[in-house]
């Protein structure tokens, strides 16, 4: 999956807290984790989707990950839905 695949998608979450929750819930495919991220807030996100089997998928910037989420702020997470 790349960011096209994202931006391409209706079907998501953006953020970190609706992307843990839906994570927890079963209900998420992929996950696109910000690198730029503060390291707690990764650590987090990276843990729920170990207890998950939820692939992550690293994007460079949070910039970049909001601008493919078609948001005009930043996003440390996001995730397509099942």
């Amino acid at each position: 999956m790349t960011l096209a695949d994202l931006t391409a998608s209706r079907n998501k979450v953006v953020g970190k807290k609706q992307t843990i929750n839906a994570v927890k819930e079963g209900k998420v495919a992929v996950v696109f984790l910000a690198e730029d991220t503060d390291n707690h807030v990764k650590e987090e996100i990276i843990k729920a989707c170990e207890d998950n089997n939820i692939s992550i998928i690293s994007v460079e910037t949070k910039l970049d990950l909001g601008r493919a989420c078609g948001i005009d702020v930043p996003a440390a997470c996001a995730a397509i839905l099942k």
